[in-house]
């Protein structure tokens, strides 16, 4: 199921969301095109655990910010932006500009915590604004359950566009990220996605939604 628009208009400029979007397309194009070595650039920026853990200084818990703005790849890249481009504006609207910067930065250091928990000894860099995003998207669940999100749906060879709920959507989705890390636990330190850094984010985004929005009455959602 790939999430395409939702059906949740906003009240304010999503601008702090807006800025997340180009900041982390800016880094991705630097890091592509512009260091001259994009490898050594991903080694000094990316949050690698074990280097973290036992080297720990001012310079090293720094990649727990700076990791937040790297990808991995263009489809990384797109993915993120898309999933943030939809939840994150109604978030943003829900908490304020101010309130959600701090939001996103604190959901991506949750999901840092919980991803050097579970891999403490890990030595692969770890970057992505999975994390940060995974918790607008816990977040928007609790804001926004009923609100409709048109999606794909693959259909054997067919694809099919369809209204859905969010908290189906996100739901699945959180799941989905809950079952594949179950998966990597005790096994072998390999490179691929960090399930748990995004099952950590979501969950810090649905506990602290309520604490940092504005309060009122976040209803306007679209029936099922």
């Amino acid at each position: 199921m790939i999430p395409l628009k939702d059906e949740n208009p906003t009240n304010i400029t999503p601008y702090v969301n807006y800025s997340l979007i180009v900041m982390n397309i800016l880094v991705y194009i630097y890091q592509v095109f512009i260091t001259p070595d994009p490898e050594a650039f991903v080694w000094q920026y990316a949050l690698v655990p074990s280097d973290l853990l036992q080297n720990f200084s001012l310079v090293t818990a720094s990649t727990l910010f700076t990791s937040m703005f790297m990808h991995g790849g263009f489809l990384h890249l797109g993915g993120n932006m898309l999933y943030l481009w939809i939840f994150g504006d109604n978030v943003e609207d829900a908490m304020g500009h101010g309130r959600y910067l701090v939001f996103y930065l604190l959901g991506g250091l949750f999901a840092s915590a919980i991803h050097i928990f579970t891999s403490p000894g890990s030595q692969i860099p770890t970057l992505g604004a999975s994390g940060a995003i995974a918790a607008s998207l816990g977040a928007y669940l609790i804001l926004y359950p009923r609100s409709r999100v048109l999606s794909v749906l693959p259909l054997g060879f067919f694809l099919r566009l369809t209204m859905v709920p969010a908290i189906i959507v996100l739901g699945l989705w959180f799941v989905l990220q809950l079952f594949q890390g179950l998966l990597t636990l005790g096994g072998p330190d390999v490179g691929g996605v960090a399930f748990w850094a995004h099952t950590g984010g979501f969950v810090a985004g649905f506990v602290l939604a309520k604490l940092f929005s504005r309060g009122g009455p976040y209803q306007r959602m679209t029936r099922w």
